[in-house]
């Protein structure tokens, strides 16, 4: 029976999607029934709680026998060395940013073994979606990168003690600025509450990066990509769920109070498939070595910041400035 005014997919779309859909849960029973030993560093108080029938190690080291693989998810400042250990002892790796640039990537080169870094929105469904298309070239090429991320107002401290313990296309130019509105003692580690970057690349293509940690609402990520013929927009209008209240004070939705709310799903596809890659010895979506380009770059930015000054580089990827110091 055919109603009418209702479009029905054609059955070669629709048996696509049913097909799409077995492939997804014989991909979770394969999972469920391969087991992958993980350690997890970086629990910290909440997760303690949280845990039962876990064994808790209070000694990294101690941790370190009879795995598989391991997550680094620790302070920052131990980042590379719990990475490294991990790695050396023949685990696969998947370690929350920012990572140490030049000991890590030696010893994951001298290991047959995963390592990866987690950058979240890449595995996030929307921002799939937009660098999909852009791919495909749907768009025509895109110029102008504009992204924005804005935290909840923090009142406890927290960003001041994360900032103690935490340091494909040309480069051509970086410049950052920041101002310290809500945390002045940030500015003795070097950091700031509010920051706006700009980044050139060869090819005619620039890059605009915002930065906020007082947020009045909640937690804020959005980005905007300009291509030749369109755009794309990620999150423009955040949200928490797709309920709108309505009352004497007008329409309002729930913002995210912080990252994780917004990006739980992203989280889970990301340690899904990291798992998938240990399991079935296939590589890894974001490769090492471009994660390290990321954190150069950011180093780069915070030099920028710190100094005022514009930063430039040669066509080899290396600062100018820092050349013509060797002279």
């Amino acid at each position: 029976m055919t109603d009418r005014g209702v479009q029905h997919e054609p059955r070669d779309d629709l048996y696509s999607k049913i097909r799409a859909e077995i492939t997804v849960w014989e991909a979770l029973e394969k999972l469920s029934s391969s087991k992958l030993r993980i350690g997890i560093a970086g629990l910290g108080r909440i997760g303690k709680e949280n845990l039962e029938g876990v064994k808790i190690y209070e000694d990294y080291d101690d941790m370190l026998e009879n795995l598989d693989a391991v997550i680094v998810a620790s302070t920052t400042s131990v980042h590379a060395e719990q990475a490294i250990k991990a790695i050396s002892k023949g685990y696969h790796v998947l370690c929350e940013k920012p990572l140490s640039i030049d000991d890590l990537t030696v010893t994951y080169e001298e290991s047959k073994k995963k390592a990866m870094c987690a950058f979240s929105r890449r595995f996030d469904a929307s921002y799939r979606e937009a660098h999909g298309q852009i791919a495909e070239g749907q768009h025509g090429s895109a110029v102008v990168f504009r992204s924005q991320t804005a935290d909840l107002l923090d009142k406890t401290g927290s960003f001041v003690n994360y900032a103690k313990t935490s340091g494909d296309r040309k480069l051509k130019s970086l410049q950052a600025f920041g101002v310290t509105a809500v945390h002045p003692e940030l500015n003795a580690m070097n950091d700031r509450d509010n920051a706006v970057a700009t980044l050139e690349f060869d090819g005619g293509k620039v890059a605009s990066l915002d930065c906020s940690r007082m947020m009045a609402a909640g937690q804020e990520d959005t980005t905007e990509i300009i291509c030749e013929k369109g755009s794309l927009r990620v999150n423009m209008e955040g949200r928490k769920n797709h309920v709108v209240v309505h009352d004497a004070k007008g329409a309002r939705r729930d913002l995210p109070q912080h990252y994780y709310e917004r990006a739980r799903e992203a989280f889970i596809t990301e340690a899904y498939e990291f798992t998938t890659c240990c399991l079935d010895d296939v590589a890894v979506p974001i490769t090492l070595f471009s994660s390290v380009r990321a954190i150069e770059i950011a180093m780069a930015l915070q030099r920028s910041l710190v100094s005022g000054n514009k930063i430039y580089f040669g066509e080899d990827g290396q600062e100018i400035s820092k050349t013509m110091s060797k002279l």
